[in-house]
């Protein structure tokens, strides 16, 4: 049987340690441990990767503490328009969803577009009754508006009218959710959801839902879920490159991830983080802000998230009261 495997993240440029009461950090680690849990569920009775990836994916759009589907950054017209996307490394089957208003869990709207088997990409008001149509949740876009959200968004807009919002913090900025696994088939599998960056202009699409650029994944090689800066992934073709140095130059997983967050992405100044997972199970989380949330499953089922560099075991975390 094949090593089973899976990681996930909350975005990296998380919150100073002191912008958080102590108690919503335990709510945020404990909704990664959920994210963890869900996915992890999946795999041990001998689930699909692509389900799993879509459960650990679903736990952080229903968080408030992750900007993905509840709790989603604001646009500049301050409005949520959010992306998402999965991929089947089996046979390279994909499907995303972007510019959407009012479907609660993107991820699983990608998902279904991917089985449709009609398109790749939905956009704006079609994404929307695409999902309707499906089946899925449909809610009232003040559904994903949280207070912290409302906060970042004045404050961005307060940087941009003093020309300060290059020196705003990453929190302040963006953020991404997404998971990677390997199930005991051997295939790979990864999702990513985001609301994008906080004061983004109206109708900008970030890294997410691109293919090989936020999301990707390809059976023997790796599958991947990028978080930071969309631009500069699009650009980089972050993830299928990553794929692309481990398949036809040889590197390793961790190796292949690291030189495109810490030397290709260097020049851009940028934050930016990932997750990934490679055909034998290796894990990496290779990050270049002061913290990435993420969390990741060992062989033996022990599950660790962490968000900035201290690691916590989930079996002694503690939990929200």
């Amino acid at each position: 049987m094949n090593p089973t495997a899976l990681a996930i993240h909350g975005g990296c440029g998380v919150m100073a340690r002191l912008d958080l009461a102590e108690d919503e950090w335990i709510a945020a680690r404990a909704d990664l441990g959920r994210s963890l849990e869900a996915g992890w569920a999946v795999l041990t009775a001998g689930g699909s990767a692509l389900d799993a990836v879509e459960a650990a994916v679903v736990v952080m759009e229903d968080s408030p503490h992750f900007n993905a589907g509840h709790g989603a950054a604001l646009n500049t017209d301050g409005e949520h328009e959010l992306d998402a996307a999965i991929m089947n490394g089996a046979d390279l089957a994909a499907g995303s969803v972007t510019l959407a208003r009012r479907i609660r869990n993107p991820i699983r709207a990608a998902r279904a577009v991917m089985e449709a088997q009609e398109a790749v990409m939905l956009g704006g008001p079609a994404a929307d009754a695409f999902a309707a149509g499906a089946g899925l949740d449909i809610v009232e876009p003040s559904y994903f508006t949280t207070e912290r959200r409302v906060a970042a968004l004045s404050a961005m807009k307060r940087h941009q009218a003093a020309g300060t919002a290059a020196k705003a913090s990453e929190a302040e900025k963006h953020g991404t959710v997404g998971a990677v696994a390997l199930d005991s088939a051997g295939t790979l599998a990864a999702a990513t959801s985001t609301g994008g960056y906080t004061n983004k202009p109206a109708g900008r699409i970030g890294d997410s839902p691109i293919i090989g650029a936020g999301t990707y994944a390809r059976n023997g090689v790796c599958a991947v879920s990028g978080t930071g800066k969309g631009e500069y992934f699009i650009r980089h073709a972050v993830a299928h490159e990553i794929a692309s140095r481990m398949a036809y130059l040889g590197e390793s997983l961790e190796d292949a991830a690291s030189k495109v967050i810490h030397q290709d992405l260097k020049p851009h100044d940028i934050g930016a983080g990932l997750v990934a997972v490679g055909a034998d199970g290796a894990i990496t989380a290779p990050y270049n802000t002061d913290g990435m949330f993420r969390g990741w499953v060992l062989p033996g089922g022990r599950m660790f998230v962490a968000s900035h560099a201290e690691v916590f075991d989930l079996a002694t975390l503690p939990r929200p009261r």
